[in-house]
């Protein structure tokens, strides 16, 4: 059974937050309005577990800087609140996703069955090749 480990809470003194206007339609409202949030994370700096931090800094993703520092923009909603509440749900889930550890594969051996199986399919596969060859009288 895994080990059960306590969620783990963002603090949200680590967390840096800039409004910024939003980009794309929506006319008098995203030009003079700043509701879009930019959400900068230093995962080097943060209190998370080293382990985690490990993991964080080891995904693939384009979000992660070269100085580990993740960065997120939120401006899916009209108001700045409701991006800034968006963005810290969106950094709670990217480190949700790595807060476990991945569970080591324990290698198995095939089954008696799926050997069976494997070798039926080359053998008509081998079948459907030799009938491509030259006709014999």
């Amino acid at each position: 059974m895994l080990p059960s480990r306590r969620p783990l809470l963002i603090d949200p003194d680590e967390v840096e937050m800039s409004a910024i206007r939003a980009q794309g339609a929506g006319g008098q409202n995203v030009n003079k309005v700043s509701s879009a949030v930019h959400l900068r994370y230093d995962i080097l700096a943060s209190s998370l577990p080293p382990d985690v931090k490990e993991r964080l800094l080891a995904l693939r993703d384009t979000r992660i800087t070269q100085e580990g520092v993740l960065v997120l923009k939120a401006q899916q909603h009209r108001t700045q609140e409701m991006n800034r509440n968006d963005a810290l749900a969106r950094l709670q889930a990217v480190v949700d996703s790595v807060a476990t550890p991945p569970l080591a594969r324990r290698a198995t051996k095939p089954t008696y069955g799926s050997k069976q199986r494997r070798l039926e399919g080359k053998s008509q596969r081998s079948e459907i090749k030799n009938l491509r060859g030259r006709v014999r009288d």
